[in-house]
């Protein structure tokens, strides 16, 4: 056998699950993430891993969201006793979507989910952005390893792995590139291709598309919810904890403070104490946060803000709290996440509610969609991709027509109105993804696509192919 060699254990045919082993030779591993599936109809975790965890150097994360990083636990339950290494960022969110993770796995056993979360906070390996890190040093290979900002929520990193193997002269530059954020996402600056690549394993979740003009999401969120609170009632927004919900709050804020700066003086001439909430007339709009999970990942990224790119810095600068406004209300404990559920669905009064999960699969949505979905006096705005088989995508595809949706085994019919707020997804689209390649100093000689459904990646391949052709070059692109 030819090395390096790379073994695909997840991510292969969807776009979670992400796991990837990097042969280096033949007794010398690394695993690149080590992701749950999180689409129905297809298991979370097997039997095994298809390989030995014992025989992996180390672990390497590219960021923390759970289909990259949810077997962890299990892993190390099968033996794996290397270290973890990620960015920085990546160390300090790592534990609390660990923590959520193993205290639903170990519900009955808290005293088992205490020891995992402490194994895997003792494993954590912090690295910088833009240095090499020595991993393997031998007579017959050298391998070090450089994480490099991907821009798809903070701590996503790309990882180079720099392998020489100096008994045949030669070196090797593998590229993974995990999950590439789009342009213009908040707080995070766009990723950079790295220098060269000989052989990339790349996404392709959006592959087959390109994303709207993102410059102009923030209007579309602004002009749904201006015509969500026309209707008088309560604006859903299903939004993962980490990154989405970042967002979200980044541009709300940024939204609430031009609409008050426009309407301050209408408003205290007409009414001093604000007024109604109205389409125009958001100064008494509370902004709810229904998730314990989302509020502790909302501070880290505070605490945080040295990885904030320039534009949000600056907001810091001028007095501006992007992530903890006026208007936001958290709610953290599940009696009181009942009682807003009761009241806003009861009332109907004007209200934005952020809630996990994202695709409307478990969380606290839920219980706001069971509620809220037979009235039309309710908005749900989605903000992301809705995977197969998911609530969401089904309300997304149904709602429109009059339909329904099951949760928890129940019927509900969809009543209220539902929208889809185009710009907010946090991967990287075809034009992005392509560019990541072709803006390379030396273009990889094979491409591995990944992370994507089959008509993305086949769409994405064939664009590269015949990029690849202009420029008289050739690609090995493989499809696993």
């Amino acid at each position: 056998m030819s090395y390096p060699e790379i073994t695909h254990h997840g991510a292969v045919d969807t776009v979670t699950g992400s796991c990837h082993q990097l042969h280096m030779d033949a007794s010398c591993s690394l695993l690149i993430d080590c992701g749950s599936v999180q689409e129905r109809g297809r298991p979370s975790g097997t039997a095994s891993f298809g390989f030995d965890p014992e025989a992996i150097r180390a672990l390497m994360i590219t960021h923390v969201h759970n289909d990259h990083v949810g077997r962890i636990p299990e892993l190390l339950a099968f033996g794996y006793t290397g270290p973890i290494l990620c960015s920085e960022p990546s160390a300090h969110l790592l534990p609390l979507v660990m923590e959520d993770l193993l205290n639903i796995q170990f519900a009955h056993d808290p005293g088992q989910a205490a020891r995992y979360l402490e194994l895997i906070s003792r494993r954590v390996i912090a690295l910088p952005f833009d240095d090499w890190f020595s991993l393997v040093e031998n007579e017959s290979l050298h391998c070090r390893v450089r994480l490099q900002r991907a821009g798809h929520i903070l701590g996503s990193a790309y990882i180079e792995c720099d392998l020489q193997y100096p008994a045949q002269a030669r070196s090797v530059r593998v590229v993974f590139s995990g999950d590439l954020g789009a342009s213009n996402t908040p707080f995070l600056p766009a990723p950079k291709p790295p220098e060269r690549a000989d052989v990339l394993i790349l996404e392709s979740t959006y592959g087959d598309r390109i994303h709207e003009d993102r410059s102009l999401r923030q209007q579309r969120l602004e002009r749904i919810i201006d015509k969500a609170l026309e209707d008088q009632g309560t604006v859903l927004i299903p939004a993962f904890s980490i990154g989405r919900t970042q967002e979200l709050l980044y541009e709300l804020e940024d939204i609430l403070r031009r609409k008050m700066q426009s309407n301050h003086s209408a408003q205290n001439s007409a009414n001093p104490s604000g007024g109604e909430i109205t389409a125009g007339n958001w100064s008494r709009l509370p902004i709810i946060l229904d998730s314990p999970l989302a509020n502790r990942f909302t501070k880290v990224y505070q605490s945080l803000d040295d990885y904030w790119d320039e534009d949000a810095r600056l907001r810091l600068d001028v007095g501006r709290k992007p992530l903890g406004f006026a208007q936001l209300v958290t709610v953290d404990t599940h009696g009181q996440h009942l009682r807003t559920v009761n009241y806003l669905a009861s009332t109907a009064r004007p209200a934005i509610v952020i809630a996990g999960n994202g695709m409307c699969a478990g969380g606290r949505i839920v219980n706001y969609l069971k509620a809220m979905l037979g009235d039309a006096r309710h908005n749900v705005v989605f903000v992301g991709y809705q995977g197969k088989g998911t609530p969401g995508e089904a309300i997304q595809l149904h709602g429109p027509l009059g339909g329904y949706v099951e949760l928890d085994h129940e019927r509900f019919d969809i009543r209220a109105a539902i929208h889809t707020a185009k710009g907010y997804s946090a991967h990287a689209d075809q034009s992005e993804l392509v560019e990541f390649v072709t803006g390379m100093n030396e273009w990889p000689k094979q491409i591995r696509l990944v992370h994507g459904e089959a008509a993305a990646k086949k769409t994405l391949g064939n664009i590269l192919v015949q990029q690849y052709a202009r420029e008289k070059r050739h690609v090995e692109m493989i499809i696993p």
